[in-house]
């Protein structure tokens, strides 16, 4: 028995790579989480998309205690163990009638990471049916290890270099992780999973919250920063991450550029070796 689930959801996790809804907040506070992204919203001018929704937990109080709140790090632990970074993160809105997209992928793909433990907590601010968008994932599929991605530009696609799995895989027995405003799900690393556009009537907005136990490590040779949310780090295989003092100050923004740099080269890098092993 974990913090927050039960040996039985421990089992399902490792046996399917997913699983869900995990009750983490209630309607009332996703609702006020909600208000607070889109009141910044309105006064920066312009929605998060893509391109412009990484690493919100260096620009935001609010947000760097959401990352750390015991209701979405307890069912993190009972997976990965009780020292835990945050490796990354990504706001993903789709506003009603958008023909965005995520296409058929693995998180691992351009990460990098060693080994591949990487866990993503995806938290519901609003509500996330089918019609909506919702996550679909094929179970079990984790179990394949890393498989083969192709980039396709695409203007639509949320994914930052259109990657998408080129080898085949059964579709006939996906499953839409369906949550309500303030519930989360878990997927591995190695999870093949997508999203559609967002056909509902409001916007679909969620967290894409991506942990590693402190003990993985990055093939970078662009050293990485990492936020320390949990545990101790007996490796030191990252750099710590500023917390956030004020909303969208200057010197967040400053921590927050800086740290999307050294991702954004990471990942470029990794992206460089995977073509020359093509």
């Amino acid at each position: 028995m974990g913090k927050k689930l039960t040996d039985a959801d421990i089992a399902r996790y490792h046996r399917d790579g997913f699983l869900y809804p995990i009750d983490a907040f209630s309607a009332e506070e996703a609702r006020g989480f909600r208000e607070r992204l889109e009141t910044f919203e309105a006064r920066d001018g312009r929605r998060f998309g893509k391109g412009h929704n990484f690493k919100p937990h260096l620009l935001f109080p609010w947000i760097d205690a959401l990352v750390r709140h015991p209701a979405v790090l307890d069912p993190v632990e009972d997976i990965i163990g009780p020292d835990i970074r945050l490796f990354h993160f990504t706001i993903w809105p789709k506003s009603p009638g958008d023909p965005a997209y995520v296409s058929w992928h693995q998180d691992a793909t351009y990460f990098g990471l060693d080994p591949a433990v990487h866990i993503t907590a995806w938290v519901a601010l609003t509500d996330v049916p089918v019609e909506a968008g919702a996550v679909e994932v094929v179970p079990g599929s984790h179990k394949r290890g890393q498989l083969h991605h192709g980039q396709f530009a695409d203007d639509t696609n949320l994914l930052s270099r259109g990657q998408t799995l080129t080898v085949d895989f059964d579709r006939a027995n996906t499953a839409f992780m369906v949550l309500k405003p303030g519930q989360m799900s878990l997927h591995h690393t190695h999870l093949i999973h997508r999203s559609g556009p967002n056909f509902s009537t409001d916007r679909r907005i969620g967290f894409g919250i991506s942990y590693i136990p402190t003990s993985a490590t990055c093939r970078s040779s662009t050293r990485q920063a990492a936020a320390l949310v949990r545990g101790a780090d007996r490796y030191g295989h990252f750099d710590d991450e500023p917390r956030p003092e004020a909303d969208y100050g200057a010197v967040e923004q400053a921590a927050h550029a800086a740290a999307v740099a050294r991702f954004r080269a990471q990942n470029a890098e990794q992206f460089a070796r995977y073509e020359a092993a093509e």
